[in-house]
């Protein structure tokens, strides 16, 4: 199978970069990784989902820091891309290049302690007045939140008909009735997480994405982008755990040998080394596909799956095959947590199973 991509300079300058916490963000931007997708007009690469995606291992790859990864990814697919598809052409001219550069912030805010993942049951509400709608709710667990410049909010605009009155907005940081209340967390620790409250929020008319009730179809639009080219980070995250896994059983000798030597520690080795490489051609063949303007739901939920549970398998050996010195390394600690993340966020791992059997017909 040709899928039509040729190594470029962008990965190896990614893999290359000395990542560090203090300058990650400003970092994210000098390298472009901030408007991979954005198209080019915009002020971003116009790449698509193969070579996105190929991009996204390499920042998972050479960056240890996951929460950095989350957030450059998720301010990516789940704000930039929504509105760089289906915003209006005055809010793409505005909002587009200072996400591309990094000078802006975006967030994504469609998730709701009682909705959880069902986007039927949003409470929060927009009500049309006059040239404005009017917002008002709660949205939990919003990436980049407190740091946010504009969020793509969604709310049901016409509940009646339920996943098809639900509405994406665009809203700027400063829009009165928007406040966000920060709180800490232990997972991907280092992007900052906060509750969106909107009450009499007026958003301009031209700030909806699309036309009002599409928005669950946007969201879903979103989600082919970030169970793909967000989850290309985690192919890089596990591969580089499972080179230090390699590397460890070959200098570490117990009993006179070096622990590799032993089948149970080698042949673990082995099948997630293989699982690894099946679940990143899953994933380049959903991005193929996609690039190719198919479908691809089967595709994309298998990619979504196979990559967070082998990202899961992969950090847990690697805290065992490390032994004590994967317990005092803080970094291997927090990279089985951010794995962890990775089944739930963006579809639990049973909801890209029920995804899946619902494209086989059953």
């Amino acid at each position: 199978m040709d899928f039509g991509w040729q190594p470029d300079e962008d990965v190896e300058r990614v893999l290359a970069h000395p990542w560090s916490p203090a300058d990650g963000w400003e970092s994210c931007g000098r390298l472009g990784l901030l408007g991979l997708s954005v198209p080019v007009e915009h002020g971003g690469s116009g790449r698509g989902f193969l070579d996105t995606a190929r991009v996204a291992e390499a920042f998972g790859a050479g960056c240890t820091d996951m929460g950095l990864v989350f957030s450059a990814l998720a301010h990516l697919f789940a704000c930039a891309m929504p509105i760089a598809e289906h915003g209006s052409a005055r809010v793409r001219e505005r909002v587009l290049p200072l996400l591309a550069s990094g000078e802006w912030v975006g967030a994504n805010a469609i998730t709701e302690d009682v909705a959880g993942s069902d986007v039927t049951a949003l409470r929060t509400t927009g009500r049309l007045d006059g040239d404005h709608y009017v917002l008002d709710g709660v949205k939990s667990f919003v990436s980049n939140g407190p740091v946010a410049d504009v969020f793509v909010v969604y709310a049901s605009t016409e509940p009646e008909f339920g996943h098809l009155g639900v509405s994406a907005f665009v809203v700027e940081r400063g829009t009165p009735g928007l406040v966000v209340e920060p709180f800490a967390k232990g997972v991907l620790a280092s992007c900052p997480a906060g509750e969106v409250r909107l009450v009499g929020c007026r958003v301009p008319v031209d700030h909806v994405l699309g036309v009002p009730g599409q928005g669950a179809a946007i969201f879903q639009s979103s989600m082919r982008w970030e169970r793909t080219c967000l989850f290309a980070a985690y192919l890089g995250q596990a591969g580089r755990l499972l080179d230090r896994c390699v590397e460890h059983a070959r200098t570490r000798r117990q009993f006179g040998r070096p622990i590799g030597a032993n089948q149970a520690v080698s042949h673990a080795v082995a099948g997630l080394r293989s699982r690894w490489e099946a679940a990143r051609l899953v994933l380049w063949r959903a991005c193929w596909r996609l690039d190719r303007g198919e479908r691809a739901a089967w595709d994309v939920a298998a990619a979504k799956l196979a990559v967070s549970e082998v990202a899961v398998d992969t950090a847990l050996f690697t805290m065992r095959v490390l032994g004590g010195a994967g317990v005092r390394d803080a970094g291997v600690s927090a990279d089985l947590l951010d794995a962890v993340a990775a089944t739930t966020f963006s579809g639990t791992s049973e909801m890209q199973l029920e995804q899946m059997a619902k494209e086989l017909g059953l």
